[in-house]
């Protein structure tokens, strides 16, 4: 691994945001007709929601590594102040301008009421709390992918109780055996998931995405919950639990291993095609065609950093780029979405846009914009704050290998 580079990660995270982006304008395609010529895109795209599951993955993987060299080398637990600050330099500035532009433009551009149950989704929000409840699952209107900020932070909260849990156990199970405490902990997770969906007291009353967005959180509730969503956070855990032991391997069965796992993602993704919604419910209840789409991801996590081609060809300059401004990009690509709508492309809205060319070159344009707005937000928003962090952090000792990937 050249550079203590981490073969795969960039590929994945920038794959993961236009995923996203490009399931959001699919959703814009016409419901009533094809549209000649790009319906290939619409059986791709709109299983982009799957996105978010490769982020969780994605953020289980590279945040644990530390935890588990740590935990091989016998040492102490990684500091919990220095990755409380680093993911809160890296996830609160960006996140909180983009909340507070989305709400205001809500009001402002598209009308919203400014009422108590406003200002209480945006304050659910601003806290990172709004994951628990359905009329705090979005918490904003005009910017609907913020839903999973609340999760993935509940997620890294999550994270070191996981190995506090496991921590005790390397008296008694050393080396590669304390994986099988980690499997303990996402059967865990995922017994407590049950019981979220089965006690959750879930209001029906206005249920349904034609009442909008509180109504389509009431579809995915009690399903869509915290530990849920750790579980797949905890599977790139385990990936990386994998990865560590490996990491001084190279060769060329690693590349098979990750073509094959990149092959089993895109079967996945193309079997999903086929359902009738973009949630790919589960085991349990999960969505995201859980557990074997994270593993399928975590599998090429596992593999890919160990290759001799095949990682270094996925991790390419657009890649790096792109998973530079990921962030912003999933933040940011909705309310220029929004925007364009309003003010140049009425027709591109949910299942209106029948002109194919018209789609195309207005999907161009809002990409475009969304690249831009994003790298504006990593230069002068993001960036600065992750400086200061490090900065913040003086003399103490360097992170081990794989916290600056999370960060960077």
């Amino acid at each position: 691994m050249e550079n203590d580079r981490l073969h795969g990660a960039d590929f994945l995270r920038a794959a993961a945001c236009l995923l996203v982006l490009f399931h959001h304008l699919a959703q814009r395609m016409s419901w009533n007709q094809a549209l000649p010529g790009i319906e290939w895109f619409r059986m791709f795209a709109l299983n982009g929601s799957f996105g978010v599951a490769v982020f969780f993955v994605l953020s289980g993987f590279l945040l644990s590594r530390p935890y588990w060299l740590a935990f091989d080398a016998r040492a102490p637990m990684p500091s919990l102040s220095v990755y409380v600050l680093r993911r809160s330099a890296r996830i609160l500035p960006g996140f909180w301008v983009a909340l507070l532009a989305s709400f205001v433009i809500s009001i402002l551009v598209f009308g919203a009421r400014f009422d108590g149950q406003l200002v209480l989704r945006l304050v659910s929000g601003a806290l990172l709390v709004s994951d628990w409840h359905p009329v705090t699952l979005f918490p904003v209107e005009v910017n609907g992918p913020l839903w999973s900020i609340g999760f993935e932070v509940t997620s890294y909260a999550l994270l070191p109780l996981g190995f506090l849990l496991l921590w005790p156990l390397r008296r008694v199970m050393p080396g590669g055996w304390g994986r099988f405490g980690w499997l303990g902990v996402i059967a865990g997770v995922l017994v407590v998931h049950l019981a979220f969906v089965a006690w959750y007291p879930m209001d029906m009353q206005g249920r349904g995405w034609e009442n909008g967005l509180i109504g389509g959180a009431k579809t995915w509730m009690p399903q869509y919950n915290p530990f849920g969503f750790f579980a797949m956070f905890a599977v790139g855990a385990l990936a990386a639990s994998l990865q560590v032991r490996a990491s001084r391997l190279r060769h060329w069965g690693f590349d098979l291993a990750a073509v094959a796992a990149l092959v089993a993602v895109g079967a996945l993704l193309l079997v999903q095609a086929r359902a009738r919604t973009s949630e790919g419910w589960g085991l349990l209840g999960i969505p995201y065609d859980f557990p074997w789409f994270v593993l399928a991801t975590g599998a090429v996590l596992v593999t890919a950093p160990s290759s001799r081609l095949v990682g270094s060809l996925l991790d390419n300059p657009v890649s790096r780029y792109l998973a530079r401004i990921s962030f912003g990009i999933y933040i940011w690509h909705y309310p220029v979405l929004e925007l364009v709508r309003h003010y140049w492309a009425p027709d591109m809205d949910h299942g209106q846009m029948a002109d194919p060319v018209k789609f195309m070159v207005t999907s161009a344009i809002i990409t475009a914009i969304s690249l831009v707005v994003a790298k504006l937000s990593y230069s002068f928003v993001e960036s600065p704050v992750i400086r200061w962090a490090r900065q913040r952090e003086g003399k103490r000792a360097p992170a081990r290998a794989g916290v600056a990937e999370a960060v960077g």
